[in-house]
């Protein structure tokens, strides 16, 4: 939460594009002190695509704007902490059959993390970002909530965020449009108003995912079975599959098969009909909540990926840190490794891990 209180230093986390630029932009129209900070995640030789957001053409391209705004720009290198705590996670949680996301472990870790304790040293009171999302309080509570825009909304990946940590956060562009945004770029001449937005995963080179996966790791081959054991083929390695994939399995069955599951014990890819791929209770780890942490069941809206609309479950804590999630109606390749985030019209009650 950032109050609109003038002359306090606020550091914005740039990366070059549109949505960080306008975000400095905002504040110091509001009479911040803003200083903007861009994280230096790759060397030279690592930066394997401009779309990279910290690659060293973003990097440039931050300083380009924050010369625009007449800001301060600093660099900040996070090479080391980004490989062992972003990188490394998500090799490994492939490596045990999961699939991760690797923007909610870094936001946690790196930006909202490393980032911010570099922007609270330098004496700012907040770290902001270009994120589409809201933070409000209630009954003492730092909530995590859906932006305005509900097609750019970002929140599921920012669950894994603490109190401490949303505490010194500001997301100035929550209450926008991504179109007002684009507008007000133009009207500031920023360089970034008509930069095409990347969805790309920022460490793998855009369209060689297979190809990075496999040059990093010691990919096995092994088995491909369906359910009742039957050998049906060979995989390249289990860190190339992941739960309701369909294309690449190099079998003919005269009928579509997909994977439906992934034995990391015994090197196995199981695969089966799509209708194997349906199911309405799963169990989520490592969960945090942004609401007082329920005492019994409840019901609330789930996403368990980015992409997912989010279904009606109930929700059922069956530890401190652990909920079992029933559906009410089944749901398609529910992913380990994936994010359950949990909703109640806008607000983010909380998510975790799908085991």
């Amino acid at each position: 939460m950032l109050n609109n209180n003038r002359h306090i230093k606020v550091a914005v986390a740039m990366s070059g594009g549109v949505d960080s630029s306008v975000a400095a932009a905002l504040l110091i129209k509001k009479g911040f002190r803003v200083i903007g900070l861009t994280m230096k995640l790759f060397s030279s030789s690592e930066a394997h695509s401009s779309t990279n957001c910290c690659a060293d053409e973003a990097i440039e391209s931050a300083e380009r704007a924050a010369s625009t705004l007449c800001i301060e720009h600093r660099v900040i290198d996070c090479r080391n902490e980004f490989k062992e705590r972003v990188i490394s996670n998500f090799l490994n949680e492939y490596a045990n059959a999961r699939t991760p996301n690797p923007c909610v472990v870094c936001n946690k870790s790196i930006k909202f993390g490393l980032l911010m304790e570099k922007a609270l040293a330098m004496g700012c009171t907040h770290l902001a970002t270009g994120h589409y999302a809201r933070i409000s309080q209630r009954q003492g509570r730092y909530i995590l909530t859906k932006a305005k825009d509900k097609q750019k909304d970002q929140s599921y990946f920012l669950w894994m965020l603490s109190q401490k940590q949303l505490k010194s956060i500001a997301f100035p562009l929550g209450h926008y449009e991504k179109q007002q945004i684009r507008k007000m770029a133009v009207s500031l001449d920023l360089e970034a108003a008509n930069k095409p937005e990347s969805q790309e995963i920022c460490f793998i080179p855009k369209g060689h995912y297979s190809e990075y996966m496999n040059n990093i790791t010691n990919s096995i081959s092994g088995e491909i079975i369906d359910v009742n054991g039957k050998i049906l083929g060979q995989h390249r390695g289990i860190i190339n599959y992941t739960i309701g994939q369909r294309e690449g399995l190099g079998i003919a069955l005269g009928k579509p098969q997909y994977v439906i599951g992934i034995d990391s014990s015994k090197n196995r890819v199981i695969v089966g009909d799509d209708q194997l791929l349906y199911k309405n209770i799963l169990n989520v780890a490592d969960v945090n909540w942004f609401i007082k942490v329920p005492s019994r069941q409840i019901k609330a809206g789930v996403k368990i990926r980015n992409q997912h609309k989010g279904s009606p479950a109930f929700i059922k804590p069956t530890g401190e840190q652990s909920v079992q999630i029933r559906f009410t109606q089944s749901q398609r390749a529910i992913s380990p490794g994936q994010s359950a985030v949990f909703y109640r019209g806008d607000l983010v009650l909380g998510g975790g891990l799908i085991k």
